[in-house]
């Protein structure tokens, strides 16, 4: 070969690799943004919460294993308040009850020199935590009832949609945690069908659930009150009755998921005391399941509480887990993101 086109063959193998070269560097730089969205839970950091989540999914999902749980049984519980949205300064219910109290004084009086609508008037929180449950179930029985279930839908959805949080400013169903939503939309992309079983009100979530969890209302399990059917100028209704029909709390959660679900969970995620029945009930049986509880620990995100709370008491559940190997996500250290992203 002379010496004319050895040098220029030098140049043109340059050429090749340095396009070869290029092309490495643009199959990295295109294929690790892909492999990255593919990522099911990317507002999970890469800690032990999100790989327990990970390796239950697929043992449980993978046809031919031990594990393997066909899809009918995939069933997934989980607490609302604390557990899939924020919970303090006090319970979501809680602030549309006092709320509700406001906007109806006005019709009422009376209620001026009466507790527990006095305290709820003058924002006296300490006598209104003072009056307990008993002051409690007054406000939600005086608030809740009276009306047909289609007049109770209509104000809880524009309060829904109006209402602010007092400490971030922003609406309740903004005040999300966004690992959960990514949770509830991976447990269902692998054949789980998933349930709220909270101890706030059904008809309360069930307005607005679907629209922000993904969760229809015929999957939501609450606290009720009681409901009459009555025939009103021709058209039947159903009529909320100022009593206690059913409290989906503590012992009651497991008795509530037999009732609405009619199958046991093999997964349960909740973030406090009131969800202890509901994880040992799903994972202490035969066929162990899968328990999370989510710690609230981040007070510069969101808040940071568990043994020591009025809202959302972590205690004796948190001592529990280590007993029972449930998975405890610490939110400072296992989320990346709390809120969605607007």
């Amino acid at each position: 070969m002379a010496s004319e086109d050895f040098i220029v063959f030098k140049a043109n193998l340059a050429k090749v690799a340095r396009a070869a070269a290029l092309g490495i560097a643009a199959i990295v730089l295109f294929t690790v943004p892909v492999w990255a969205q593919n990522d099911p839970l990317p507002s999970w950091n890469d800690t032990a919460p999100k790989a327990a989540i990970v390796a239950f999914v697929e043992k449980v999902t993978k046809e031919g294993s031990t594990d393997f749980v066909p899809e009918p049984e995939r069933i997934a519980v989980f607490d609302n308040d604390g557990t899939l949205w924020t919970e303090h300064p006090m319970y979501v219910q809680l602030a549309f009850v006092l709320d509700r109290v406001k906007a109806e004084a006005a019709s009422h009086p009376e209620w001026k020199n009466t507790q527990p609508f006095k305290a709820v008037l003058e924002s006296d929180m300490k006598t209104l935590a003072a009056l307990g449950e008993k002051g409690l179930v007054e406000l939600l029985m005086t608030t809740h009832a009276g009306m047909t279930a289609e007049e109770f839908q209509t104000i809880v959805t524009d309060w829904i949609a109006t209402a602010r949080d007092p400490s971030f400013k922003k609406p309740y169903t903004e005040l999300v945690y966004q690992p959960m939503l990514e949770l509830l939309a991976y447990l269902r992309a692998n054949g789980f069908k998933t349930f709220i079983v909270s101890g706030g009100g059904i008809e309360f979530m069930r307005p607005w659930t679907e629209k922000v969890y993904g969760v229809p209302p015929e999957q939501v399990v609450g606290s009720s009150i009681k409901t009459q059917f009555e025939m009103r100028d021709g058209s039947p209704t159903l009529m909320r009755l100022p009593q206690v029909n059913f409290i989906d709390d503590k012992a009651g959660k497991p008795v509530g998921i037999n009732e609405h679900i009619g199958r046991r969970p093999i997964a349960a995620f909740g973030n406090s005391d009131g969800d202890l029945e509901m994880l040992q009930w799903t994972t202490l049986g035969e066929k162990p399941g899968f328990g999370l509880i989510v710690h609230h620990t981040d007070a510069e995100r969101e808040y940071a509480y568990d043994r020591n709370t009025e809202f959302g008491r972590l205690d004796t559940a948190l001592d529990a887990a280590a007993v029972n190997q449930w998975t405890v996500v610490d939110m400072k250290a296992d989320w990346k993101q709390i809120f969605p992203e607007k």
